[in-house]
């Protein structure tokens, strides 16, 4: 099987807007990490996207970093499953969400009772990432 996530460290948080009880994250760019079944190289991908939460509230104790930043990591949530440092591709449930992110200036926490992820465009290619290859991601695995 294939699968695809948003590697959270290094992607980029443009804006975080607040609707009413609708959160959206702007990511510009996200970066994708692409992998392919019985294969040990995997590719990475820029894309811009939001995640959006839906009956969502940020956590007032915690002062808002400036944005854009760069997200150094963090937790996503839906339900029981909590993703450390990436978010699937595709990603849409109701019931419990959360999120927990990192920045240089700050954290950013929002719960909620939906979340999904909408991409925009198509994902731009930047390169392989293979086993054991230096200055790349593959070095973090």
């Amino acid at each position: 099987m294939d699968s695809t996530s948003i590697a959270l460290p290094g992607s980029h948080v443009a804006a975080v807007n607040v609707d009413g009880d609708r959160v959206r994250i702007e990511f510009a760019p996200a970066y994708l990490i692409k992998s392919m079944t019985g294969s040990q190289e995997r590719t990475r991908w820029r894309q811009n996207g939001a995640l959006i939460f839906e009956g969502a509230a940020i956590d007032g104790d915690t002062p808002l970093p400036a944005f854009p930043a760069e997200c150094l990591g963090g937790d996503v949530g839906e339900n029981v499953y909590t993703y450390r440092d990436m978010i699937p591709v595709p990603l849409a449930s109701r019931g419990h969400a959360h999120c927990a992110l990192k920045f240089n200036a700050g954290e950013l926490h929002v719960s909620a009772d939906a979340v999904h992820l909408d991409m925009e465009d198509v994902p731009k290619y930047i390169e392989h990432l293979r086993p054991g290859q230096a200055g790349t991601l593959a070095d973090e695995q």
